[in-house]
């Protein structure tokens, strides 16, 4: 597993854990950021610092020193579908 400063522009992830002060974790998991919730990284500002998530339609800008404090499971990349094969047309 890795922390949420750690995922990448875009990427979508599920929460595993929020670690930190105790009214750090208490105001995430109140505002519905509890493990099994679904993120993604909107956007990262031009220094590195803050980060914008996505969460439950929401958007929020964290630290990227309070996003470490937050263990995430990146999604696996769906896999290309297959092309279709086209049959030639019979006349």
């Amino acid at each position: 597993m890795l922390s949420l400063a750690d995922l990448a522009l875009g990427r979508s992830a599920t929460v595993r854990g929020v670690d930190g002060a105790r009214a750090f974790r208490r105001r995430l998991l109140e505002m519905g950021l509890v493990p099994g919730t679904q993120i993604r990284v909107v956007t990262v500002a031009p220094l590195g610092d803050p980060l914008q998530i996505e969460v439950r339609g929401g958007q929020w800008s964290l630290r990227r020193a309070e996003a470490a404090q937050i263990a995430v499971e990146p999604e696996q990349a769906a896999p290309a579908p297959k092309p279709v094969r086209k049959l030639p047309v019979l006349r």
